[in-house]
């Protein structure tokens, strides 16, 4: 840990117990006596901390007599991704409890974590006040779904789904292994081995319609199994045969792509012209052709030809929906 953390540390050490001994210090903190002495110091010299060394009791403490200059530490931030992850994990304790059937479970968590969000910048809901987190095209589970996936994966067995693919538009009922869940783009995913295509699938947990764990031992394909017969391609729509995408985006859009990552394995570059050149691996492409279109006539598809023509049909088939407004002269006499 750094030195701010350190000495959050030892002042939540000080607050929490009556005394702590140097052994304590230097076990809880894995520091040397050198660094140590420096902290305390610091913390004294700079901060005004009424730190003391109680020769009776062994150990530091606060001295409780009021004297010297008003302490506090300077105000503790997190990181986005901590702040992001403990008001994230709020709030779906907050909604997964909102009928208080979950009260003794649910309240310890949201404890705990009021307790990790207090600052000496702020209480932990002045925290929950500055700072919104908006959930965009989030797709909902039932509770009772998640907790039937949930199950059947920490128990190993099967579970038998009524379940509603989007591209087909229909409703099939199938038996299969849960192997892990995915969370991806607000949404969760189920890689499990379905016994009726005899292979691995990826399932919409959203898409579920009816759930129940069968009495049957859940067949288990390895992480490595999984990864390579899924893949690493662009997004959800994983698989083992990637082919790669080139992408030109114009200025104006470069400025913004430029500072996303669509993929891990990407690679971008600039051009002379000010356009961004981005090369994704990708397996199937409804994903990415959803990503390539939200950014209209500000991206060209370069390769492969199969995207580059799918993007070319969907634009053409979408400027259908727009026919071009008459003229404005059609209709006026010509004036002679």
């Amino acid at each position: 840990m750094n030195r701010t953390e350190r000495l959050y540390r030892i002042d939540q050490l000080l607050h929490q117990r009556s005394v702590v001994t140097r052994a304590e210090l230097l076990a809880e903190l894995e520091i040397s006596w050198a660094t140590l002495k420096r902290d305390l110091a610091y913390m004294r010299d700079r901060l005004n901390a009424p730190i003391v060394f109680d020769n009776e009791r062994g150990g530091y403490c606060f001295d409780r007599s009021g004297a010297g200059p008003q302490y506090e530490l300077p105000g503790l931030w997190f990181s986005p991704q901590e702040v992001l992850a403990l008001l994230t994990m709020h709030r779906l304790l907050d909604e997964l409890d909102s009928g208080g059937l979950l009260g003794p479970q649910v309240g310890p968590l949201m404890a705990r974590l009021h307790g990790l969000l207090e600052s000496n910048a702020g209480s932990a809901d002045e925290i929950m006040n500055r700072v919104r987190i908006i959930a965009a095209h989030n797709r909902p589970v039932p509770p009772r779904w998640f907790e039937v996936v949930g199950s059947s994966l920490v128990q190993r067995r099967r579970i038998e789904i009524l379940y509603y693919t989007r591209t087909r538009d229909e409703t099939t009922r199938r038996e299969v292994s849960p192997q892990r869940l995915v969370h991806y783009r607000n949404a969760w995913y189920l890689d499990a081995w379905c016994h009726r295509s005899d292979a691995l699938r990826i399932f919409s947990l959203d898409a579920i319609q009816q759930a129940r764990v069968i009495d049957r031992k859940a067949r288990n394909v390895s992480p490595a199994e999984i990864d390579r017969e899924l893949g690493s391609g662009y997004g959800i729509f994983r698989g083992r045969k990637l082919r790669h995408a080139v992408l030109r985006f114009a200025p104006d859009a470069a400025r913004w792509v430029s500072a996303e990552v669509w993929h891990p394995q990407q690679q971008s570059q600039w051009l002379a012209d000010g356009r961004l050149e981005l090369t994704l691996p990708y397996s199937e492409s409804p994903e990415l052709e959803m990503d390539i279109l939200r950014h209209g006539e500000l991206v060209e598809v370069i390769a492969p030809d199969a995207l580059r023509e799918k993007i070319a049909e969907r634009l053409i088939k979408a400027t259908r929906n727009y026919p071009q407004p008459e003229s404005r002269t059609s209709g006026r006499k010509k004036v002679h």
